[in-house]
């Protein structure tokens, strides 16, 4: 059995809740228990040894606002204090991204590891500014620490290189990992919007942040690139490491021109010789790199494979969660490999 701490309850909390609540047969038929046993958000938590009722802590939280009134299993334990205190294997570590200190993400993932608890996060704020720090620390404890869900969502793009594409050389990463820019640049393109226009609609649809400030000037995709960079490629970045220029400039005339030249215009993250951009760039009509909407896109330059292309989507609760789920996965497959390699 698994014993799970998700710390965080927001869009992506509920999301892993729901698809754990939903996969449950799945999971138990194939590997064995996932069981939550402790969720905090910022107000307190609920906790239950023997595993929460994951379809009331999403009700809870939705009518009261904080899973501190969970029945009998609430309280206001703070989330430091559940990561040192609840038995558990695994935190799920999924607080809002902080990309100007990384906290209180950062302080959750040591703490988790000094209490020899593996982590699995979405988050980017810590990794983005101290990701050596943390994969050195998860080391000196001897646990896991698994971060998917950080680039692209559902997509598998750090797996995929790391797992998938082992022994190639990863030459250069380009790619569109931001879709609230991309569905802006995609309605400027097909129907003509200025940037403000399209902005609006995309915020009174949900897809772009109330303050949508570091998506379209380049900021969530830096921190994406950083992650690339030094979890894929060996590098040792942080986001004051990149180049960084967002979509507010360009114009529908700009994309029209483009157009006629055979081409678009996509923000795109680019990690090529040591250096890391991020800016508006012509990207050929026919490239692989030309998706459209909220889809995103990773090309890996590669020594062996060549090109290799994964696209999906980028956000998302549930496909967030689908990113989390697959590192869940793996750190109990190797649990109990390590287990029965020890009963041998």
């Amino acid at each position: 059995m698994m014993k799970i701490i998700l710390v965080g309850f927001g869009a992506i909390g509920k999301g892993v809740a729901k698809v754990l609540h939903e996969k449950r047969d799945y999971l138990k038929k194939n590997y064995g228990d996932f069981k939550v046993v402790a969720i905090t958000d910022s107000s307190g938590s609920a906790i239950d040894e023997n595993g929460l009722d994951l379809i009331k802590a999403i009700e809870v939280k939705e009518t009261t606002g904080s899973i501190k009134n969970y029945p009998e299993k609430g309280s206001e334990m703070k989330s430091i204090d559940v990561i040192r205190e609840v038995e558990a294997d695994v935190v799920v570590e999924i607080t809002p991204s902080n990309l100007e200190t990384g906290e209180p993400a950062k302080t959750h993932i040591l703490e988790s590891f000094r209490n020899k608890k593996h982590v699995v996060t979405a988050n980017k704020g810590p990794l983005a500014l101290c990701y050596k720090e943390l994969v050195e620390e998860a080391k000196k404890h001897g646990v896991m620490f698994r971060h998917e869900a950080s680039v692209g969502g559902a997509m598998p793009i750090i797996n995929l290189a790391k797992e998938t594409l082992a022994g190639n050389e990863i030459l250069s990463i380009r790619g569109i990992l931001n879709g609230t820019t991309n569905y802006i640049l995609t309605k400027m393109e097909k129907e003509g919007l200025d940037f403000e226009t399209a902005l609006k609609e995309a915020k009174e649809l949900g897809i772009a942040e109330t303050d949508p400030t570091q998506d379209i000037e380049g900021l969530d995709t830096a921190a994406k690139i950083v992650i690339l960079a030094n979890s894929i490629m060996g590098l040792e970045k942080t986001i004051k490491d990149v180049k960084v220029k967002g979509i507010t400039k360009i114009t529908p005339e700009a994309l029209f021109l483009a157009n006629k030249r055979g081409y678009t215009i996509k923000l795109i993250g680019q990690i090529k010789e040591n250096h890391l951009i991020v800016e508006p760039m012509l990207v050929p009509i026919d490239s692989p790199l030309n998706v459209k909407g909220t889809l995103n896109v990773a090309m890996f330059e590669t020594d062996l494979a060549r090109e290799v292309v994964v696209v999906g989507r980028g956000a998302g609760p549930v496909e967030t969660a689908s990113a989390i789920l697959s590192d869940l996965i793996h750190i109990y497959t190797t649990i109990n490999t390590k287990q029965k390699m020890k009963n041998i």
